[in-house]
């Protein structure tokens, strides 16, 4: 069984008759969907395509729906546009068409926040700005390293803490639309720091969605302690990180990402370009396969595929060979397995499961859970044991679809331990984890549908 969780977005290349029934029967665990591109309507359309399809496949796929957040984007470019390396070009918040001496920009703000001297950078870094002179609502600037700029590209300013709002009105509208429609887990895009997850968490009121903090600004780098005691989970959100700070910053940046996900029991993506040439060709390049697996070597509870299953030609044959390489990886017995490092804030439920099953070598840890939050503390763990979480609603299962090692059941948690014994061993043997003589390991609850109240650890055998 692949323990690493792979992550797909749901796109037009999706919307073919049969074409997410194979995406998903591939092995897709959560499906995202971006709200940065399409309208409501597409959003609505897939993610009821996606609880469909799910349903009829018989499996648990959680739903992300990924904010917009704040974003600096060129308007409207006239087609044909090139900027020139040498030439002055003009950024500026008014309504137009932009050409090869202006654009407009969605910030009224940018003329205020930026310096002669900074970059700027569109199109992901494709294009660079330096500001001469800022003010009066515009920014001029000159071409340090031109090419084609078309409609809606982003822009970035590195280095430069940008006074806008981190959670917008449209975050807002669109949180409270996914709220509505039951998405299972919200991604917060460009955090910079924990308040910005305290304000998006407010805007939730009552809901309970898990929260996935996309570290992507340079700024959030600073505040990472902060970001991932306030967030559910952390997602290393590479594109965009790597144009705020450098291509080569990167690697190291995941590297710490990852650990302090682990160490602090947050799942944790990693995401953006890892299997980029399957856009457009059946196989992937050894490089990303290599990279994929080094997110498994490291821990990553998920691992994330972006345009290549949103608008590439080969959406199913990606999936199945993100798949192939973390089963790959996981079998070379990297260090993801089997890993438990003695803290003193490890759940004691969870060491005591972790330890039970390893010396009484069980083949399945069964987590009778209200929240989902004794699943994530055993995965935090890595054992080689599968991982079941025995979930009191749908909800709570796909949430869990998203960590490392745990196969979600949804169902009702009974109210004595009994009852949640036979539970818990009727769900091994439907799901086919464990034959009859081996041992499971059951954590549980003495006070029935309490979150919080797991207290109990037996052994079992099936």
């Amino acid at each position: 069984m692949r323990r690493t969780k792979i992550v797909a977005t749901i796109g037009p290349a999706c919307d073919a008759p049969g074409v997410l029934r194979e995406v998903l029967a591939a092995g897709v665990d959560v499906a995202r969907l971006n709200a940065s591109h399409g309208s409501r309507e597409d959003l609505a359309r897939r993610l009821e395509a996606v609880r469909r399809e799910a349903e009829s496949l018989g499996r648990v796929v959680g739903i992300m729906l990924d904010l917009p957040g704040p974003k600096l984007r060129v308007g409207d470019m006239a087609e044909g546009t090139v900027l020139a390396a040498g030439a002055r070009f003009r950024l500026d918040a008014t309504q137009c068409t932009g050409d090869a001496s202006h654009a407009c920009v969605n910030y009224a703000g940018l003329a205020a926040d930026v310096s002669p001297g900074d970059r700027i950078l569109l199109d992901d870094g494709a294009i660079e700005l330096s500001v001469e002179s800022s003010g009066d609502g515009e920014v001029v600037t000159r071409v340090e390293r031109g090419g084609a700029l078309t409609s809606h590209k982003g822009v970035n300013v590195p280095g430069v803490r940008l006074t806008v709002d981190g959670v917008t009105a449209n975050d807002l509208e669109l949180l409270a639309w996914g709220l509505g429609a039951g998405v299972d887990l919200i991604a917060q895009s460009f955090v910079r720091s924990a308040d910005d997850v305290a304000r998006l968490r407010a805007a939730m009121g009552s809901a309970q969605v898990p929260i996935v903090a996309k570290i992507e600004k340079y700024e959030a780098l600073a505040d990472l302690d902060g970001i991932i005691a306030a967030a559910d989970a952390v997602m290393v959100a590479r594109g965009d990180l790597a144009v705020e700070t450098s291509a080569e910053s990167v690697p190291p940046a995941q590297r710490r990402i990852v650990s302090e996900c682990r160490d602090a029991g947050k799942p944790v993506i990693v995401a953006t370009q890892m299997l980029e040439s399957m856009v457009s060709s059946p196989r992937p390049t050894r490089a990303e396969a290599s990279d994929v697996a080094t997110a498994v070597f490291e821990g990553a509870d998920a691992v994330m595929l972006s345009e290549e299953t949103a608008i590439g030609a080969y959406p199913a044959a990606a999936v199945a060979t993100m798949d192939r390489v973390c089963r790959a990886a996981e079998e070379s017995g990297g260090p993801a397995i089997g890993v438990t490092d003695g803290s003193t804030s490890v759940s004691p439920v969870a060491a005591a499961a972790f330890d039970l099953a390893r010396d009484t070598c069980a083949t399945v840890i069964v987590t009778a859970t209200q929240s989902g939050a004794t699943a994530r503390a055993v995965a935090r763990l890595r054992p080689p044991q599968t991982i079941v979480g025995l979930a009191p609603s749908a909800r709570v299962a796909r949430a869990l679809a998203l960590v490392w090692g745990v196969v979600p059941v949804a169902g009702v948690i009974p109210s004595t331990i009994e009852a949640t014994t036979a539970e818990a061993l009727e769900s091994v043997a439907s799901l086919g984890v464990a034959h009859a003589g081996e041992r499971v390991v059951l954590t549980a609850g003495t006070t029935a549908g309490v979150t919080g109240s797991s207290d109990l650890v037996r052994v079992l055998t099936l």
